[in-house]
């Protein structure tokens, strides 16, 4: 009998205990299985060179990864790749890795940012147009106008659209959109009117709540700053329809496009992102909160009285946003990412407070 046939169980015990603890190339922590074979993490043939002594030559690789040159030497290393999602994989209970937390800040904040860079120029070449400030200024607050220049929202969804292509094993368009949540596959006719009974209902239930934020906001502000009456500064106001033709045009275009593009980005792109990377509780509250400070930006140009001014029109626009996203952010996690009750609340929440203001300031 050969005697590399023999069992010895004290050369068994004596490799079980020189297993190493960290990989020798790429330094990962390697799991406590008796010979292991490979690197779980760079694909290096870890049983080659503990009985060898030396690096492998490049036909001991893994062979169920693919290779590339590492920058050790000029030995070929297995590099693992996170693999594409299938169409089956685009919905359901498994979430594979994504994108980083810092990606998932980064697109929609540069999205943001694109989006007023093309606003800025297009309202600069409105100037050089008219060279007349009160044309401009009555050309901005006409209703119509304002529902024109909100299709640039559709930016919002261009950028994530593009970007997760190289997530998808087929990545066409609908399948980008399913996989940002913007989609009806999985869901009945039943389960579809249930979803949109939920976003109608949290629209209401939105209102309610931040009605009473902004309440409370104003009462603890004037209690801490011994102010008798806090002026509501909010700019909504400033952007009210001025009757019902542009109410419904505003109506249709916070539906369609403002709660579509905004949901896609925030929670669809970077609240999904996040979520994955830093965790639930850590990706809704931090959506929520880059959310409201892209919303609430304007005002603190609005009031340049005093610091005072703009820290109190601030506080006055934060908490509400603030509120509403965390309510958003909590229904994309409950409805396991799917954005249709999401994207209703957002759209039918921005209808009722406009159309609520509309009356409230006496249009009529």
């Amino acid at each position: 009998m050969n005697n590399k046939e023999l069992h010895n169980p004290e050369e068994d015990q004596h490799q079980l205990e020189s297993d190493w603890i960290f990989c020798p190339i790429c330094g990962n922590k390697l799991p406590n299985v008796q010979n292991l074979r490979f690197c779980i993490k760079c694909g290096m043939n870890i049983k080659f060179i503990k009985e060898n002594k030396k690096l492998p030559p490049t036909n001991t690789l893994n062979p169920y990864k693919s290779t590339s040159q590492y920058p050790l030497n000029q030995y070929s290393y297995e590099v693992l790749e996170l693999p594409k999602i299938t169409d089956e994989q685009l919905i359901g209970p498994d979430k594979p890795e994504l994108w980083s937390s810092m990606t998932s800040i980064a697109l929609p904040l540069g999205a943001f940012l694109f989006m007023n860079f093309i606003l800025g120029g297009f309202f600069a070449l409105l100037t050089y147009a008219s060279l007349d400030i009160n044309t401009i200024f009555e050309l901005t607050s006409n209703p119509y106008f304002i529902s024109f220049i909100s299709l640039f929202e559709l930016i919002f969804i261009l950028f994530p659209v593009l970007y997760i292509r190289k997530y998808l094993q087929n990545p066409t368009i609908k399948n980008r959109l399913i996989f940002l949540g913007f989609t009806s596959r999985g869901f009945d006719r039943k389960k579809l009117v249930k979803e949109i009974l939920i976003g109608l209902s949290f629209a209401f239930v939105g209102v309610l709540m931040v009605f009473l934020v902004s309440f409370f906001t104003e009462e603890i502000i004037a209690y801490i700053f011994s102010i008798p009456e806090i002026q509501d500064n909010n700019l909504t106001t400033g952007f009210l329809p001025m009757d019902i033709p542009s109410l419904i045009v505003l109506s249709i275009i916070m539906i369609l496009i403002i709660g579509t593009s905004e949901e896609i980005l925030f929670r669809g792109f970077m609240q999904k992102g996040l979520e994955r990377s830093l965790g639930s509780k850590m990706g809704i509250l931090l959506t929520a909160f880059l959310f409201s400070m892209i919303h609430v930006l304007g005002f603190l140009f609005i009031a340049l009285d005093s610091p005072l001014v703009i820290l109190i029109s601030f506080l006055l626009s934060f908490f509400p946003y603030f509120s509403i996203s965390i309510m958003l952010g909590l229904m994309y996690h409950w409805r396991k990412e799917n954005l249709i009750a999401v994207v209703i609340t957002h759209g039918v929440y921005d209808v009722l407070t406009i159309t609520l203001a509309f009356f409230l300031y006496g249009i009529f």
